[in-house]
């Protein structure tokens, strides 16, 4: 539901005004607040002056996503708007719990249960893809259907990078990058299913919630194949083993696995070459080159 102030959205969704706001830490892109109601309760509300049309109005429909799969746990995205030239994005306020004994295990199986749910929801005219564009940190994602999963990756997730950071590439670097896209199909493979995913799955992106197990935040959401989304996982540092060694139980990974773990991660060093810059371009090189 989209609101015009701050307070009317508190007013409709809680029945309350704000009494205080704190700000919390941890984002790189959006600020936190904690909103303290005058009725005693909490609201949990991001905020953003350069926001882009859509941004939060695009993380509702994914927070939303995750939860219509009934498989793991994330917090209910209640409303958004904008004040002032100021974006904002009101959720539900989630403390977090003391995580439990099982806590990897219960993550891996809840996942794999995720990527096993039904995605005719969320993508209507083909396989993959979302109904809706959204964004990956700032960037804008596209998720426009296809039909199949390696079309949908170079099309859609790939190409649009590599021609953002063209800058960054010299001629024979052109040549090795479009040699790679037109011959991706030898590398990736189509999954047996559909999966809906999170989008951007490492370690910033998920809470311990009031159950003490594992619940998404900030997702960057499509229906693609879920290797893209265990690849994230281990891009920067990874998760503990207990959570692969429960997932990879519940829905074994396909053969071949750890040879297109690199290209996934492709497309999410490239995203960060774009956001910060030339730090990440040996990154991106050293996996070009290793395809193409």
């Amino acid at each position: 539901m989209e609101f015009s102030s701050i307070n009317a959205a508190v007013s409709a969704l809680f029945g309350s005004e704000v009494e205080s706001s704190e700000r919390l830490y941890g984002g790189d892109i959006n600020n936190a607040f904690a909103l303290r109601l005058k009725n005693g309760g909490l609201a949990f509300m991001k905020s953003n002056r350069s926001a882009p049309p859509g941004f939060f109005k695009a993380e509702i429909e994914g927070l939303s996503a995750i939860a219509k799969t009934e498989t793991i746990g994330t917090p209910r995205a209640l409303g958004y708007g904008s004040e002032n030239g100021r974006a904002f994005l009101i959720l539900e306020y989630v403390s977090e719990g003391r995580r439990t004994k099982s806590f990897w295990e219960t993550f891996g199986r809840r996942l794999a249960a995720m990527h096993a749910a039904d995605t005719s929801p969320y993508v209507h005219s083909g396989r993959f893809g979302f109904d809706l564009g959204n964004y990956i940190g700032r960037t804008r994602q596209i998720n426009s259907p296809k039909d199949t999963w390696i079309d949908f990756f170079r099309e859609c997730r790939l190409e649009p990078q590599f021609k953002a950071a063209e800058r960054f590439f010299g001629a024979s670097d052109i040549k090795r990058i479009n040699s790679l896209l037109d011959d991706l199909g030898n590398y990736l493979t189509e999954p047996r299913r559909p999966s809906l995913l999170h989008g951007d799955l490492w370690s910033g992106n998920f809470m311990t919630g009031p159950d003490g197990e594992a619940w998404l935040i900030d997702p960057a959401v499509y229906v693609g194949h879920a290797e893209a989304d265990i690849a994230m996982t281990e891009l920067f540092g990874g998760f503990d083993s207990r959570f692969y060694a429960a997932y990879r139980e519940a829905a074994p990974l396909e053969p071949g696995y750890p040879d297109r773990r690199d290209l996934y991660n492709l497309y999410q060093l490239l995203n960060h070459l774009n956001i910060f810059g030339g730090s990440y371009l040996g990154s991106v090189m050293r996996i070009v080159k290793r395809y193409a």
